[in-house]
């Protein structure tokens, strides 16, 4: 047996013991499987490359802690409560575009964060008493917000796992807003249609208001809203006009968050980023985790050996093992199947060519994202049972058909990227 598949099964060894049995976080358990494989493959503990890997998504963690902060200010400033208010009164006569509106209000957070945890703790945990009260029964609820908050965590400007894959190939984040969006939306209108459109049927607004905030938007109106429109103008401009000041997306989501300071209701802005950042910590963890366990792939050549092992397995195996075992991995991590297991199957793909490589990277990272729904881990869909109040079990069986139709999404995606390198430009 060879020494680097010897590493690789001592350091997944160590992570799944210490996380599933001793119910290690997976941040903590990703290091030591990572000090594992360095002490199997003869390299001591490599302080050097235990301190680089920490700091492999630095960039990274910036912009989902200062995305966090933004999320907490118009959530406190009252403006997703107020948004989803009035997505029900304005649209209870047309239930199928007012399930996607809601959905895409669960999506946000994920979009701008990279963290499907983010959008069920926030916008979830307001949309979800909306849909009980339209009627949509818990355990679909529960699916509904799970499948959502993911597809958010997919979609752009945000998505972790597609940057993962691409810095492990020296591709840059850029051009993947329309694969990615070619796959998150069409899903999440399924998702939200298939699980909750029967229930929807003779809504009466008069019983709905009862439940709804209404006072919040009445008296703030528009511009509880102007964070948001703050926040999209900034990312557009700095994309589309070249002489518009590169503020970097960081900072962008500062000076929007500021902007929430002073559009809604009042709050202690230091208490909420404390808040937000409480939050935000366990996601910046996991990524330092991710980054030391794949320097330490690498250091070891585990990494290298999965790259020639999938050359040589074919390009037929290449396509099943991204439809199921990529997902599969997300019990571990979705972060970290993307590095250990994206970043392989992407230069198999690109060695054997007639694929656009920037549409194969969105779509393996599409299918990584899905990994959040796999237990025992399944940060999205644990927090998504927890706000219905049910075990993850009841939420789970709800998200099989979604999953599996947004598996087949991908999967028709990766095969077509040649007929889709236009979405790129």
């Amino acid at each position: 047996m060879d020494i680097e598949l010897i590493c690789l099964l001592s350091m997944l060894g160590v992570f799944l013991l210490s996380n599933l049995l001793f119910k290690l976080p997976v941040s903590i358990s990703m290091i030591l499987g990572a000090v594992a494989g360095a002490l199997v493959g003869g390299e001591g503990i490599p302080l050097r490359h235990l301190a680089e890997g920490t700091f492999a998504y630095l960039d990274t963690s910036l912009i989902i802690s200062t995305a966090m902060l933004f999320m907490a200010a118009i959530e406190e400033s009252g403006a997703l409560e107020a948004l989803s208010s009035a997505i029900v009164r304005k649209f209870y006569r047309l239930p199928a575009l007012m399930l996607i509106l809601l959905g895409l209000v669960v999506m946000f957070p994920g979009m701008i964060t990279g963290s499907s945890t983010a959008a069920v703790l926030s916008a979830g945990a307001l949309v979800a008493p909306v849909l009980l009260l339209i009627g949509i029964p818990k355990e679909k609820t529960g699916a509904i917000i799970c499948m959502a908050a993911i597809m958010g965590m997919a979609a752009p400007p945000i998505n972790i796992p597609a940057m993962l894959i691409g810095g492990g190939v020296d591709m840059p984040y850029i051009g993947f807003d329309g694969p990615l969006f070619l796959m998150t939306i069409p899903a999440a209108i399924f998702i939200v249609l298939f699980l909750g459109l029967k229930y929807c049927k003779n809504l009466r607004i008069e019983d709905l208001e009862k439940s709804l905030d209404v006072e919040t938007g009445k008296k703030y109106g528009f511009r509880l809203y102007i964070p948001i429109f703050v926040l999209v103008a900034l990312l557009v401009l700095s994309k589309v006009v070249p002489s518009f000041p590169q503020l970097g997306t960081c900072l962008i989501f500062l000076i929007s968050a500021f902007v929430a300071c002073f559009t809604g209701k009042r709050f202690n802005p230091w208490k909420k980023a404390l808040d937000a950042m409480e939050t935000t910590i366990p996601v910046i963890a996991k990524l330092m985790g991710v980054g030391m366990f794949i320097q330490v792939l690498t250091l070891v050549g585990a990494r290298g050996w999965i790259v020639v092992s999938s050359l040589s397995l074919g390009l037929a195996f290449v396509y099943f093992a991204s439809c199921t075992v990529m997902p599969a991995f997300g019990a571990v991590s979705s972060y970290g199947a993307a590095s250990v297991m994206g970043v392989p199957f992407l230069l198999v793909m690109i060695q054997n060519g007639g694929c656009n490589d920037i549409v194969v990277a969105a779509a393996l990272s599409f299918l990584c994202c899905l990994g959040d729904i796999m237990p025992p881990t399944a940060l999205a869909g644990n927090y998504a049972a927890q706000i219905v109040g049910l075990k993850y079990s009841r939420v789970l069986k709800n998200c099989i058909v979604p999953f599996v139709v947004c598996v087949l999404i991908g999967l028709v995606v990766m095969l077509s990227s040649s007929y889709l390198g236009f979405l790129t430009r």
